[in-house]
């Protein structure tokens, strides 16, 4: 029989991390389940985006221990499938979108990738599954946003990753194809632990069952404690939402 602990897969305990000297986030601690779909709110410069690169290995803290899936986030990485907030794709390198989800099947030292045709089938798949299956072999430049972001979010699981980071997955696309883009992380959230950085207060409560208000601080609540009125207070009254209602 499967405990608490072992449900848990990602883990921070007293977690600080400083840019040049100046805390950027100060004795985080937060435990998150399998399952879980995650939403972290909080104003600009809270470190929002910090804390992802933190739970990717790509920044080290300054103090406390973060566990993913029970080992270190740099050991964990490849069970990870992360959408980041902009492409850097160069906008004048013709690339279809298909070639797009499966160069993240490809590691360091591959010079002249090349795909054995059950990654391109897995690709295909997933484009499917996201709804642009029609736009396989069109330029990624020539998408709209919202198209670009189901590429990426294809891109993210083509290696079937147990746990999908979104940084502002929605911020680039209209209401309708940001809740398309919600609707399919809520489906895919069933086999998937999802995090995800948002501005969207008025979309995300009714699919997330975590909310995590961080403003160099962290507190966590479920999704239920936190509706209407309130989930607006983070924006429009940040600073006396979380001193009142986080202790932030």
């Amino acid at each position: 029989m499967k405990t608490e602990k072992d449900r848990t897969v990602i883990s921070l305990k007293d977690v600080d991390f400083s840019y040049n000297g100046e805390p950027v986030l100060e004795n985080i601690t937060l435990e998150i389940d399998k399952n879980d779909f995650v939403a972290i709110l909080g104003p600009n410069g809270a470190g929002k985006t910090t804390l992802i690169k933190l739970l990717l290995g790509f920044l080290k803290p300054s103090k406390g221990i973060i566990s993913i899936l029970r080992k270190s986030p740099i050991k964990a990485r490849k069970y990870i499938g992360y959408v980041p907030q902009y492409s850097t794709f160069d906008k004048d390198y013709p690339i279809c979108v298909i070639d797009i989800v499966k160069m993240n099947t490809l590691t360091a030292n591959s010079f002249f990738p090349s795909y054995k045709k059950d990654v391109t089938d897995t690709a295909f798949s997933l484009l499917q599954k996201l709804e642009i299956q029609n736009l396989a072999y069109r330029n990624f430049h020539e998408l709209s946003g919202g198209q670009k972001q189901r590429a990426l979010i294809a891109r993210a699981l083509i290696n079937d990753p147990e746990i999908l980071l979104l940084d502002e997955p929605t911020a680039s696309v209209d209401a309708t194809m940001e809740k398309d883009i919600y609707d399919t992380l809520k489906i895919l959230n069933a086999a998937t632990t999802i995090l995800l950085i948002t501005h969207d207060v008025g979309f995300v409560s009714s699919y997330v069952n975590k909310i995590c208000c961080l403003n160099r601080f962290a507190s966590m609540h479920s999704a239920k404690e936190l509706t209407g009125k309130s989930l607006f207070d983070i924006y429009s009254e940040s600073s006396k939402f979380l001193q009142h209602h986080c202790n932030l």
